[in-house]
C-alpha cells in the first residue's frame, strides 16, 4: 500500500470504538483521508470528513465514493438484549453496506465478530485458534448474528480483487468502565451463577483500536482473535474481583432463573449467556500479532483500569469472605423473592 492514497470509511464512528479508531487511524497511518460516519453528530479532528447518515435507508455509493477500505462498526444489536427485529436490522444493513462496496469498488472490508463466535463448550481447548470451529451457543442470539455478519462478509471477500479482515475481539473495557459484554457477564456470574469458573479475558478498547488499524496498514485477509497475551485463571480473577455475592447452582437452574428475571424486566442477563460463565472461550493472539499488533495492556491491566477500587478493596481477604456469603444469602433470598414477583406477572398476562 506504499504510495497509494487510502481513503478510509468508519461507519459507527461516534461510538466508544469507532472515536478510537479515527483518532488511532490518525496516528498511526498519516497521510489519509479519513470519512467518518454516523447517524449521530460526530466530535471529529480538523481534516476527517463526516457524514450524518442512516445506513438503514440512505444511499451509500456517494459515501463509499473513492474509499479504499470500509471499517463496518455500526450496529444495532448489543449483548444484553434479546430483540429479533434488530437481528434482521443488523443483517439488512451488513447486506446494503456489502452492495454499495461493490459497486463503488471498495476493495477492503473490516468488520467487527467476537470469540463468543466458537461457543463456550465442555472441552474446549485452551486457548482457541482461527482454526476451531465456529459454533456460537445457539440460545445467546447477540453471538449468533455475529456468526452470521462473518459469513456474509466472508462471502462477499470470495472475489479476487477484494479483501476481507474480520477481527474476534474478547470483552472490551475501558477506562473506570465494563464494556457492554463485559458487564453482562459479570452480572452473569454474581449472584445465582452456574458452575464451572473458565479462564477469562479483558480486552482494552484502546488495542482493539490498535488491532483495526494493523488490518488495515496491512490488508490482512482472513480471521484473527485479538486478546491480550494469557488469560486470568480462575483464583486470580477471585482475587481481584473481592467481595462477590454468588450462590452455584447447576447451569439449567442458572439458566431458568436468567430466564425468569430477563421476562420480568428484573435483570439484563440473557440465558444464553450462562454456558460463556462455565466453559472455556479464552483465545490466542498469535496471528494478529504476526502482523505486527501488541497489546498495550495485559488482561489484569485491563481489568484494573476498568474498575474503581472501593473501601471493600480495603479489607482482609477473611473479612471479605465473610461478608460475601452474607451478601451472598441476601441476595438469594432477595432473587427467590423475584422469581415469585414474575412468576406472578407472567401468570396475570
Amino acid at each position: 500500500m506504499v504510495g497509494v492514497p487510502m481513503t478510509v470509511v468508519i461507519t459507527g464512528a461516534a461510538g466508544a470504538v469507532g472515536t478510537r479508531v479515527v483518532r488511532r487511524l490518525e496516528r498511526d497511518l498519516g497521510e489519509i483521508d479519513i470519512r467518518a460516519v454516523d447517524r449521530q453528530a460526530i466530535g471529529a479532528g480538523e481534516g476527517i470528513e463526516v457524514k450524518t447518515i442512516d445506513l438503514a435507508v440512505d444511499d451509500l455509493t456517494s459515501v463509499f465514493a473513492g474509499a479504499t477500505t470500509i471499517v463496518h462498526l455500526a450496529t444495532t444489536v448489543y449483548p444484553d438484549v434479546d430483540d429479533p427485529s434488530a437481528d434482521e436490522l443488523e443483517l439488512a444493513i451488513l447486506r446494503r453496506v456489502l452492495d454499495a462496496a461493490s459497486e463503488m469498488g471498495v476493495g477492503h472490508l473490516v468488520v467487527l465478530s467476537t470469540a463468543m463466535v466458537y461457543g463456550a463448550w465442555v472441552g474446549n481447548p485452551v486457548p482457541l485458534t482461527e482454526e476451531a470451529m465456529v459454533r456460537p451457543n445457539p440460545d445467546f442470539g447477540w453471538a449468533s448474528v455475529r456468526a452470521d455478519v462473518e459469513r456474509l462478509a466472508l462471502e462477499w471477500g470470495q472475489a479476487p480483487e477484494r479483501v476481507v479482515s474480520v477481527l474476534r475481539p474478547t470483552a472490551l473495557v475501558a477506562d473506570d468502565a465494563l464494556g457492554q459484554l463485559a458487564r453482562v457477564l459479570h452480572a452473569a456470574r454474581i449472584g445465582i451463577a452456574a458452575e464451572g469458573d473458565p479462564p477469562v479475558q479483558y480486552l482494552h478498547i484502546d488495542d482493539l483500536a490498535g488491532a483495526i488499524s494493523t488490518v488495515i496498514s496491512t490488508r490482512f485477509d482472513g480471521v484473527a482473535n485479538v486478546a491480550p497475551d494469557g488469560w486470568i485463571p480462575p483464583d486470580s480473577l477471585a482475587d481481584l474481583e473481592g467481595l462477590t455475592a454468588r450462590i452455584r447452582v447447576p447451569s439449567w437452574a442458572a439458566r431458568a432463573f436468567a430466564a425468569l428475571r430477563s421476562q420480568a424486566g428484573l435483570s439484563p442477563i440473557p440465558p444464553g449467556i450462562v454456558p460463556y460463565t462455565s466453559h472455556s472461550w479464552v483465545v490466542a493472539n498469535d496471528r494478529l500479532r504476526m502482523l505486527g499488533w501488541q497489546p498495550d495492556y495485559s488482561n489484569e491491566e485491563a481489568w484494573v483500569v476498568s474498575h474503581e477500587p472501593n473501601a471493600l478493596d480495603r479489607l482482609p481477604a477473611r473479612r471479605r469472605q465473610e461478608l460475601a456469603l452474607v451478601t451472598a444469602v441476601l441476595v438469594l433470598s432477595g432473587l427467590v423473592v423475584g422469581v415469585v414477583v414474575a412468576v406472578r406477572r407472567l401468570r396475570r398476562r
